[in-house]
């Protein structure tokens, strides 16, 4: 039990002749007893931030996919991430079109998906398809921004695949590998 005791010291010798104080007792168990009921309150009601993730659907390495979904070129976006932070990106095949360099943000690749969506929307009346192919020399921060970016722009359809040899070499051009 804890209490408090406010009672005088000890007698003091000489001077003036004082009534004696009778010694007041706070009993401070209640006290304590709500104290530790409301953290315990508090911790089992608090609910704990969820951490945010985005749902990637991958297939399963057991079964074996015999069907390829066929895209056309021309709605294809491929994504090569390379390293410091910047990435390359062309529409069709490899070599086929001209390679440009970007950055993430909002005027690097938000821009450049929210154009060529619509871009490819007009001239095909479909959605485009966007690849990401990250090198060796990306970061985890890239993939995750360029599946933020992907999120934001509303791309419903994208896959995550290897880069090939001729990839690289394009990276490899422009210092980003």
């Amino acid at each position: 039990m804890a209490e408090l005791d406010t009672s005088g010291g000890g007698k003091k010798k000489g001077g003036k002749v004082r009534s004696k104080k009778a010694s007041t007792r706070v009993d401070l168990t209640a006290m304590v007893d709500l104290a530790f009921l409301l953290i315990t309150f508090f911790m089992l009601t608090t609910t704990l931030s969820k951490p945010k993730a985005m749902d990637i659907a991958m297939p399963d390495k057991d079964e074996k996919q015999d069907q390829q979904l066929d895209v056309a070129a021309s709605r294809t976006m491929t994504l090569l991430l390379g390293k410091d932070d910047k990435l390359m990106w062309y529409i069709g095949e490899p070599g086929k079109s001209a390679p440009e360099v970007a950055s993430y943000g909002k005027k690097g690749l938000r821009q450049i998906l929210l154009d060529k969506s619509k871009e490819v929307q007009d001239k095909t009346g479909k959605y485009m398809f966007v690849i990401l192919k990250p090198s060796d020399k990306s970061v985890y921060k890239n993939m995750v921004d360029a599946l933020d970016e992907i999120a934001i722009t509303n791309i419903q359809s994208y896959g995550i695949v290897d880069i090939s040899p001729v990839e690289v070499n394009l990276l490899k051009e422009q210092g980003l590998y």
